[in-house]
């Protein structure tokens, strides 16, 4: 456990802080212990950290199989846990859809701006006029008080069955390309088929994610596995980066997100 940092990004040393403190609850009260909603980077790191453990398990659910943020249940080796033990609720918005627009970034920032943090709450779903989204069980009460409207826009809430979400039917295209560095810019320039430099813009004013965390440095180094998001271009999936080049070229394998 001691070298456990060195297979990760300097600033994930808190998260993985905390999942050793999780995994260290689990063993010392001997019972389960239920955390908020993960990104799919944070679901990886503490994969990497629990591994095969034959002492604590783990168990990953977000509302459905679909889910991109999930609530991981960390649980000692008697237990077996079931849906229920995620303590998640499934929210339906109810607008006038015939005369107003709603759209992800808007459910997401009135979410943020009521003071939910984002790890309390999961996916949120859009297709067509009809929008839904996950949220811990804890928070049900908070929020049909606190959400009523987006924008200008009164809305409703209501509690339907986990087994009612909507499919958003997400088409990942794959892709190779070749870069000549693994530098954020390098890749965003190559997989999205725009100019260095406009990458480096989108980079310079915050428009650019890795892991679902704002990223502001050109030079920041990509790894396999890393989701990346660029305002107006989507986002893509870094599968495998396949070795260089005649010409000391990186290939890469990516996912995007159509």
């Amino acid at each position: 456990m001691d070298n456990i940092y060195q297979h990760f990004r300097s600033e994930e040393k808190d998260f993985i802080d905390q999942v050793i403190q999780w995994k260290q609850f689990v063993e010392d009260r001997y019972a389960p212990k239920l955390v908020d909603f993960l990104d799919p980077r944070q679901i990886h790191i503490l994969k990497s950290i629990i591994g095969n453990e034959q002492s604590v398990k783990y168990g990953i659910f977000g509302g459905n199989s679909d889910c991109e943020r999930n609530r991981v249940l960390l649980y000692p080796d008697y237990y077996s846990p079931s849906p229920e033990d995620y303590q998640i609720a499934l929210l339906e918005v109810k607008y006038p859809s015939k005369f107003v627009t709603l759209t992800h970034r808007q459910v997401l920032g009135t979410l943020m701006s009521i003071g939910l943090k984002r790890e309390k709450f999961g996916d949120i779903l859009c297709q067509n006029e009809r929008i839904q989204f996950f949220i811990a069980k804890e928070l049900l009460d908070y929020i049909k008080l606190e959400f009523r409207q987006i924008g200008k826009t009164s809305i409703q809430l209501l509690e339907i069955p986990l087994s009612d979400a909507i499919s958003t039917g997400e088409v990942w295209q794959e892709i190779q390309t070749t870069v000549s560095s693994l530098r954020l810019d390098a890749v965003l320039s190559s997989v999205y088929n725009i100019s260095r430099q406009k990458a480096q813009t989108l980079i310079a004013h915050g428009l650019v994610k890795i892991n679902w965390r704002i990223v502001e440095q050109s030079a920041f180094i990509c790894e396999e596995g890393d989701v990346l998001s660029a305002r107006g271009h989507g986002r893509c999936k870094l599968l495998s980066f396949d070795g260089k080049t005649k010409k000391e070229k990186w290939r890469i394998k990516a996912g995007v997100l159509k």
